[in-house]
């Protein structure tokens, strides 16, 4: 059974002026996505900011996450990183408060093997019991998860989905058919969803339904349904947003738009900063085009 079927928001980290967690603004975006029909939490991936977060945040975060959403829908924690015994800890921890699965991403920084990749992901395996997915991402990390990496994970019991960011489509079908069927393929780029989709995949991680939660979910939920012209004519509404949401590194379109949207959400953690108004403009564009705002 896949973790989740339809759309997993990528949920940001909302800091307030005392550059703290706004732990209240956390709780109250959890209860809403609940509320909208998103379909998972992914807390503590690149959008939430893990790169400036902490240890004992993230682990505070997750937590937080796990109680608050109290098995309403699926908690999976992004425990990834370039060092495999902190990953291993970081996972344990996710599992020990009753996160549903985690999230994890192939050592950035360092560069490994392939080898080292699989001899990576099996130490957190064999380190807890709940799914993992494999996060293929390499315009953060710097290397590309090969499909026949990915075909050697997919032997491992508790390694059971994949969120595919490579943008290749051509990667992600050879994924589908050297697979088992019980392997779930979750895209992670919004503006591809609808041909991943096609390739059998179950669903999105996304950056774009921290402002759009139900028509994600919708989008994802028709093409399950049989109702590809729908589900199609979603994608290609949003497409201009999801490429005005990248129009710099994310999280920072993001997290500007929501607070263009009233919704508070605070600043960015240095190094990142606040868009470029020439950036900012389009991004407001879209955002109309939309109805946003």
């Amino acid at each position: 059974m896949a973790i989740f079927e339809g759309s997993a928001v990528a949920i940001v980290t909302p800091f307030n002026a005392k550059d703290e967690v706004n732990y209240n603004k956390l709780e109250e975006l959890l209860n809403w996505h609940v509320k909208e029909g998103t379909d998972a939490i992914v807390i503590c991936g690149t959008t939430g900011e893990t790169p400036t977060t902490s240890d004992d945040e993230q682990r505070q975060l997750i937590k937080f996450a796990v109680d608050v959403i109290d098995k309403r829908i699926p908690v999976i924690a992004g425990t990834g990183s370039n060092e495999t015994r902190q990953a291993i800890e970081m996972s344990m921890f996710a599992e020990k408060v009753g996160a549903d699965a985690v999230l994890v991403m192939n050592p950035y920084y360092n560069k490994s093997t392939q080898r080292g990749i699989i001899a990576h992901f099996k130490a957190v395996a064999d380190s807890i019991n709940i799914p993992i997915i494999v996060y293929n991402v390499p315009s953060r990390t710097g290397l590309n998860i090969t499909v026949d990496t990915i075909v050697e994970l997919a032997k491992i019991k508790n390694i059971v989905a994949v969120k595919e960011a490579s943008g290749d489509i051509s990667q992600v079908a050879e994924i589908a058919r050297l697979t088992p069927n019980d392997f779930t393929i979750y895209s992670g780029n919004d503006d591809q969803v609808v041909p991943l989709l096609s390739l059998g995949g179950k669903g999105v991680i996304s950056v774009s339904a921290n402002i759009i939660p139900k028509d994600l979910h919708n989008m994802v939920q028709y093409y399950l349904d049989g109702k590809v012209k729908e589900s199609l004519d979603c994608q290609l509404k949003m497409n201009g947003l999801n490429k005005a949401l990248f129009i710099e590194a994310n999280p920072i379109p993001i997290k500007e738009a929501m607070n263009v949207m009233g919704m508070e959400v605070g600043h960015l953690r240095m190094p990142l900063l606040e868009m470029e108004e020439k950036n900012l403009a389009v991004l407001k564009n879209e955002m109309s085009a939309y109805g946003l705002i």
